[in-house]
């Protein structure tokens, strides 16, 4: 009796810290299962508009190719996203958003052609 009584407390233990390594709460990156989801696409969009305010080019959202976002000091989104030149050339970008909810900020950290 007293052996399951053991059992018991270290399994009460243990679960908790199973699901928190195994990326419950540590922050694992997770493929992004919804890409039209309507706060994705936005956060893609945003994406786009700060690059073409920081190169002055002017590229217009496609589509969300994929992605993953990592929960870090906010949100962070690592997306490849399909935009448009001037030239109508459609070609893929690598953007990396952190956004931060409770301040309802986002800041493009890096954007890249790939």
């Amino acid at each position: 009796m007293m052996m399951m009584k053991s059992l018991i407390c270290l399994s009460l233990i243990l679960l908790p810290l199973v699901y928190v390594v195994e990326g419950g709460l540590l922050g694992g990156a997770k493929p992004i299962k919804d890409l039209s989801d309507p706060n994705v696409v936005a956060v893609a969009k945003y994406a786009i508009e700060e690059h073409n305010k920081q190169s002055k080019e002017n590229l217009v959202f496609v589509k969300v190719v994929e992605g993953t976002t990592q929960v870090v000091s906010g949100t962070k989104y690592d997306m490849k996203i399909a935009a448009k030149n001037g030239g109508g050339q459609i070609k893929n970008y690598e953007a990396v958003v952190v956004e931060k909810l409770w301040l309802r900020s986002k800041s493009l950290e890096s954007f890249k052609a790939v």
